[in-house]
């Protein structure tokens, strides 16, 4: 099929899946409700359905500024509304004068209940409060088995989305200029690091490309990826703006730390 060609291998499988969600709303002429999508996923949801007259989609996954959100594909009557998305808002409660916990603790609770990463939006942190997003079907499962994080015992409380923790994301754009696309040029350009330190955090998992880990250094981006390196933060390929006379290529970047 020609959409394939447009995306990576490792997508195609995630391509099927939109193509049979968006096939079973024109079958049943009804609404199609998605887990949690990263924003590479909702990128290919966009692209798959298009300009499709038969099968309308939208996005939400708690507030506007979320990554991660629900995909609804409806039939053209239908009008959806915040609550059609069947989001959750928890909040953390802990003993924050004691302890200190992090993204990575709680998306590792979370992930030890036994659910697939998709039932789980964003998680949001700022000075001492924590809070995530879940889907509505399995709150009173999360309400239930959720005790502690890390080594320290919580309870959460489910919260109006309007409580939502307001969070600003702050890019800063840049002009690098690397050898080649690969993963390791890029970001240590981005990132003012070593080849070599960046090479180890690759090799080790700790690094991301819209979203997935990836580990072989020489792996070849493309414009409109999302690149991560935990503790140095994330970069975004805008454009790739052609060869210099040194024959570099020179890509204008947007850099989060």
């Amino acid at each position: 099929m020609e959409i394939y060609q447009h995306f990576r291998k490792e997508e195609h499988h995630f391509i099927d899946q939109v193509l049979e969600w968006q096939d079973t709303v024109k079958r049943q002429y009804a609404p199609k409700l998605t887990d949690f999508l990263d924003p590479r996923e909702q990128q290919i949801v966009q692209s798959v359905i298009g300009r499709d007259e038969e099968v309308h989609f939208a996005f939400f996954g708690g507030a506007p500024f979320v990554e991660r959100k629900r995909a609804l594909l409806y039939p053209p009557y239908f009008q959806p509304s915040e609550e059609d998305y069947e989001v959750a808002l928890f909040e953390v409660r802990y003993p924050s004068k004691f302890v200190t916990i992090g993204h990575r603790q709680v998306l590792g609770a979370l992930m030890s209940l036994g659910l697939r990463r998709g039932k789980f939006g964003d998680i949001l942190m700022k000075d001492e409060r924590i809070q995530f997003l879940a889907a509505n079907e399995i709150s009173d499962y999360i309400r239930l088995h959720l005790h502690a994080i890390d080594k320290a015992n919580v309870s959460i409380e489910k919260k109006p989305l309007t409580d939502i923790i307001q969070l600003e994301e702050n890019w800063q754009d840049a002009t690098i200029t690397v050898s080649s696309l690969r993963l390791d040029a890029i970001l240590s350009q981005a990132f003012h690091a070593s080849r070599q330190k960046i090479q180890s955090f690759i090799e080790n998992g700790l690094v991301k490309v819209n979203w997935k880990i990836v580990e072989q250094a020489h792996f070849e981006c493309r414009e409109g990826d999302v690149l991560s390196a935990r503790g140095f933060g994330r970069c975004k390929i805008i454009t790739i703006d052609g060869k210099t006379k040194k024959d570099r290529w020179r890509i204008h970047v947007g850099i989060q730390k």
